[in-house]
């Protein structure tokens, strides 16, 4: 099914529970009685904001930020819910690294754990730039439900596609 893209890779009980609820057209309904919860950062330097503050929380010896914003360029599917960019610039004899946060723009409307997950996700990657086991250690530790948050933001997708244009 196309529209379970998103949640590829997953075990197959699961999703045959998540098709029942898409053919008892119940999916969308149940992921928004369980994060109802809207956040209010709409504009980019919200985003800065916001980012800073877990960063500030969490990760205080990792290195600064030169860019967190939406981008309304980012292929949800093709790519990724965000992205984290090391940005090599040359200064005088100097390579300087710059870390650049981009959350795709549909999370300005996603429940407001969806956004934080995809921001612990990018911060994570300021330490840890692999998918692997220390990485995923350190999205749990900056927030408990990491896992969950991250399956149930791709119900959430996936629900958003099946709806339709807004």
């Amino acid at each position: 099914m196309e529209a379970m893209r998103y949640l590829a890779g997953y075990p197959p009980h699961l999703l045959q529970q998540v098709h029942r609820l898409i053919e008892e057209g119940r999916l969308g309904e149940s992921v928004s009685q369980r994060y109802s919860e809207r956040h209010e950062v709409r504009t980019d330097r919200a985003l800065v904001e916001y980012t800073n503050t877990l960063k500030a929380r969490h990760l205080r010896s990792a290195p600064p930020l030169h860019r967190v914003a939406f981008d309304s360029h980012l292929q949800v599917v093709r790519q990724a819910l965000g992205e984290h960019a090391r940005v090599s610039r040359v200064q005088g004899s100097r390579l300087k690294a710059k870390h650049e946060i981009r959350v795709a723009t549909v999370f300005r409307d996603a429940p407001a754990a969806f956004l934080r997950m995809i921001v612990v996700h990018e911060l994570a990657h300021l330490k840890e730039p692999e998918h692997d086991k220390a990485f995923y250690a350190l999205c749990t530790h900056m927030e408990a439900d990491y896992h969950q948050l991250e399956f149930d933001t791709r119900l959430w997708l996936t629900a958003r596609e099946l709806e339709g244009p807004r």
